[in-house]
């Protein structure tokens, strides 16, 4: 069956967004745990350095940045917060700028001939910032995935931005806490949610971000 040129872009780069992360994270969890000692002994030079090309391999997906945020946490604890917020806004930019370059406005046409769609996108457009907030507030839904579809959907980068930085705020800051309380980087990395306190921190965020998403997503009645 053939793929409609309309949608065949963002199809197959929906599907690398989700593959390729998969991949890249575990082959960065061998190489972190199995060169820990190595990885403890670099500078704030080396540091700057991996800020910057996490910031690109942020940008096409081949690490997520709560991955990053648990890794940086544990060796270099709270001085992680400025670089991995740094990593997130700048892939959130660059991915929104490559999609908007290379796909135009070509799927957010075909979306609106779709009505049940076209509303529901409508409903987001009314609260964007809000929705984009609640869905980065989310700590399962993958991030280059969603900057992907904010960005085929035309939403505005001001409110892409705005409402990733705030979102990502709790579960960035949950990550590095995390890394920066690890023992061992293996335990660390196989089981990021040991503690009962960072399980229920994550629930509590699932339940918030599903909340708010399902919020502006569904139909409301309009008061007269």
């Amino acid at each position: 069956m053939k793929i409609s040129n309309k949608y065949s872009f963002p199809l197959i780069s929906s599907i690398f967004l989700t593959v390729v992360p998969l991949i890249f994270s575990s082959a960065l969890t061998v190489a972190v745990v199995t060169h820990e000692n190595t990885v403890s002994a670099f500078t704030w030079q080396d540091w700057t350095l991996i800020t910057f090309v996490c910031c690109l391999t942020c940008t096409f997906a081949f690490t997520p940045p709560t991955l990053l945020a648990l890794i940086f946490g544990y060796f270099i604890a709270w001085n992680a917060v400025l670089p991995v917020f740094m990593m997130n806004m700048v892939a959130i930019f660059l991915v929104n700028s490559i999609t908007k370059r290379i796909d135009g406005d070509k799927f957010r046409n075909y979306l609106a001939d779709n009505k049940k769609v076209s509303s529901i996108l409508e409903n987001i457009r009314k609260e964007e910032l809000k929705f984009i907030f609640f869905t980065k507030l989310s700590p399962v839904l993958p991030f280059a995935l969603t900057n992907f579809v904010f960005a085929l959907s035309g939403a505005k980068l001001k409110n892409i931005l705005l409402g990733g930085f705030f979102g990502m705020i709790p579960r960035t800051l949950l990550a590095v806490w995390t890394g920066s309380q690890a023992k061992e980087i293996r335990k660390l990395l196989e089981n990021p949610n040991e503690g009962n306190l960072q399980k229920i921190l994550v629930i509590l965020l699932l339940i918030v971000s599903v909340g708010g998403i399902l919020y502006y997503i569904l139909p409301r009645k309009v008061e007269n």
